[in-house]
């Protein structure tokens, strides 16, 4: 799938691709989809997750197929041999998602999503990112790193990869954290915290993150205290590329270290970000290289001062 008329980076707009199961209508970032195609015949896998339909090779590559209506609870459902495939890359996995139909791609600005409340999107168990206006429907966003977690739990953060930094000093260093899923908020606080950092500032969008170092500056004069600031690319209000962009352009806090952390860290994305400034990019399930990418910033950024 030709995934080019993405607009530049920076621009706070994404395209989203539309799709229906069971006449409900939903979405996912067309970064993180590779191609979509009909479908084939999908081999299924003995004594593998329930919503695991199976393999299928498109070219050279086995790719996981997930029963997506399954996944969202409808269990009774029946797909039509119509059914396609979105066939997605993020967290460096290649997996298809059966869906009944494909409709189209919009494009959109993140300030136009509107982040699901907790009576939508329970923390810890929501798989709903945000939901889109459409005329007379609404398109629901789903977090498909959530959905793979939750039937591969190994590919979430590899929180036990921390063990093997050792023992820590405490680092009061402060950081800010744009992170907008809950759960993945907490982990990566709860990870730097075991790893010494304790100043940690965490926002779920890059609009509060660029409203917190824009009262800093206000406040402070020319003492921002802010070391390392670390962001996800997806977030609704504004995305982590809008954020850098912004960064980046002032004066102020054009030196601050900006790492992102993400799922969408491709060879089209880690461009994109390259050209925005980025210092680092890590793909999100590799929790223990982030906490040793901010100790090599932090000790540069205090050999600087």
């Amino acid at each position: 799938m030709d995934t080019n008329i993405l607009l530049e980076s920076g621009t706070n707009e994404l395209e989203v691709l539309e799709f229906v199961i069971a006449g409900n209508h939903y979405g996912i970032n067309v970064a993180k989809v590779r191609e979509i195609l009909t479908a084939t015949h999908i081999t299924p896998i003995p004594n593998s997750h329930p919503c695991i339909e199976g393999i299928f090779m498109p070219r050279e590559d086995i790719i996981t197929v997930i029963d997506l209506p399954k996944a969202l609870g409808f269990v009774t459902h029946a797909m039509s041999e119509e059914k396609m495939l979105i066939v997605t890359n993020f967290n460096n996995l290649n997996i298809a998602f059966a869906v009944d139909q494909v409709l189209g791609i919009h494009r959109v600005s993140w300030q136009d999503i509107v982040k699901p409340d907790a009576t939508v999107n329970a923390p810890g168990v929501g798989i709903a990112t945000g939901i889109i206006k459409k005329l007379d429907s609404l398109i629901i966003v789903l977090d498909f790193e959530r959905i793979v977690e939750d039937i591969c739990p190994e590919t979430s953060l590899k929180v036990s990869e921390l063990a093997a930094l050792g023992e820590r000093e405490r680092n009061n260093v402060p950081i800010i954290i744009a992170e907008d899923s809950p759960m993945l908020q907490r982990l990566i606080s709860d990870s730097l915290t075991k790893s010494g950092y304790t100043n940690l500032k965490l926002f779920s969008n890059g609009q509060e993150a660029w409203d917190c170092l824009s009262e800093l500056k206000k406040n402070n004069g020319v003492d921002y205290g802010v070391k390392v600031i670390i962001t996800d690319i997806e977030m609704p209000q504004m995305d982590g590329h809008r954020l850098i962009r912004l960064v980046r352009d002032d004066d102020a806090f054009k030196n601050i270290p900006v790492v992102i952390f993400s799922s969408l860290i491709n060879d089209d994305m880690k461009r994109k970000g390259e050209k925005l400034g980025a210092d680092v990019q890590i793909s999100k399930p590799e929790i223990a290289k982030l906490v040793s990418c901010i100790d090599e910033l932090v000790v540069k950024n205090n050999s600087e001062e």
